[in-house]
């Protein structure tokens, strides 16, 4: 129940055939001096897992250099080298290499990134980040294709590959109205963030929708433990009374649980509690482990690569493309089972 399917990659097969990720390319795809029993053992583990290499890669034009950049904003890696994992996953099959490139947020760096890559004659470059508001191109009349994942372009004709968040936050929501809990707080990161700001709408709109209203305002601070823990004292401190939390972070819901936890309310019986990202290093920590809306940031890497091959062989898809969340439903929103009570020992004998 906690977990995602997904379908197998490039790196699934090479380490069930105990080999290197390009040795499982290049058997895949009768290249290199590799053994018959090398070549063997990876075809056996690909039909193991049902892997199917990826066309696109296979059939880039000839006279290109493979290689790839990718540009990001994300300095400590949260978000983006999930991404980074998945476009290895969809690229890894054709031979292709990223170049890994952190522009920190500072324009004039990200540019001599792109005249570095160029310089290399990348056949394409990836563009992701933490932020998920749009953001300026990162040139014009580039001679390469350029995909956003993650965060969008402010070009509409470029293409941006994004996870849907308003999507995510409904299906939180519905979890939580099927599971019986109506008096719903939502709290969540600062209230100039793109995010934040999304799920906050698509929280209050989706009660709307069944005629029911967020207990108190949605509470904006920061993406962090402490806020999470602060806010959970403005509600308590209120004298609101609810029964399920939204958070707009897992960091924001461990403080809850934390301060919940302290004031003696019990998860899930008296407040059901949701996160959002599916940070394992946030959920696992949390006590109980915690519901949270996955991104699926791995399976949009992927899908930004696929784009990115499809535009290399001459198959832009132009514009912006929102990608389903996934909800993981966890004990901070699962009431254990009570045991039916002992029936009374019968007569004598019986």
């Amino acid at each position: 129940m906690g977990r995602l399917e997904r379908h197998a990659t490039i790196t699934d097969v090479a380490a069930l055939a105990g080999v290197s990720v390009g040795t499982a390319s290049k058997a895949l795809n009768g290249r290199g001096s590799l053994r018959e029993e090398t070549r063997r053992r990876v075809r056996d583990a690909a039909r193991q897992l049902n892997f199917e290499a990826n066309a696109g890669a296979r059939n880039l034009h000839s006279g290109r250099t493979y290689t790839v950049g990718m540009i990001t904003t994300d300095t400590i890696g949260r978000f983006s080298i999930p991404v980074l994992m998945g476009a290895e996953d969809a690229l890894g099959a054709g031979e292709m290499s990223i170049f890994l490139c952190d522009g920190r947020g500072d324009p004039i760096r990200e540019q001599y990134y792109v005249k570095t890559l160029l310089s290399r004659r990348v056949d394409g470059i990836i563009v992701t980040g933490r932020r998920t508001e749009a953001r300026a191109p990162i040139g014009v009349g580039l001679p390469v294709p350029v995909v956003y994942a993650f965060i969008s372009s402010a070009d509409p004709d470029d293409c941006s590959v994004v996870p849907d968040e308003a999507g995510g936050a409904r299906k939180a929501i519905d979890h939580l109205l099927a599971i019986g809990r109506g008096r719903i707080a939502h709290i969540t990161g600062p209230d100039h963030h793109n995010s934040a700001r999304v799920r906050a709408a698509a929280t209050t709109e989706r009660l709307a929708e069944e005629g029911l209203s967020l207990v108190a305002p949605p509470l904006f601070g920061g993406w962090s433990e402490a806020w999470g823990g602060q806010a959970a004292g403005i509600l308590l401190g209120s004298g609101t009374e609810f029964d399920a939390v939204f958070c707009g972070s897992d960091q924001i819901a461990r403080g809850v649980s934390d301060a919940l936890r302290a004031a003696g309310r019990r998860i899930p019986e008296d407040v059901a509690l949701v996160g959002f990202d599916n940070w394992d290093v946030m959920i696992e920590g949390a006590k109980p482990p915690l519901t949270s809306v996955d991104m699926n940031l791995q399976g949009l890497g992927r899908s930004a690569a696929e784009r990115l091959l499809a535009a290399i062989n001459g198959s832009p898809s132009p514009g912006r493309h929102a990608l389903p969340c996934h909800l993981v439903v966890r004990e901070s929103t699962t009431v254990p089972l009570r045991s039916p009570p002992a029936s009374p020992p019968g007569p004598a004998g019986q």
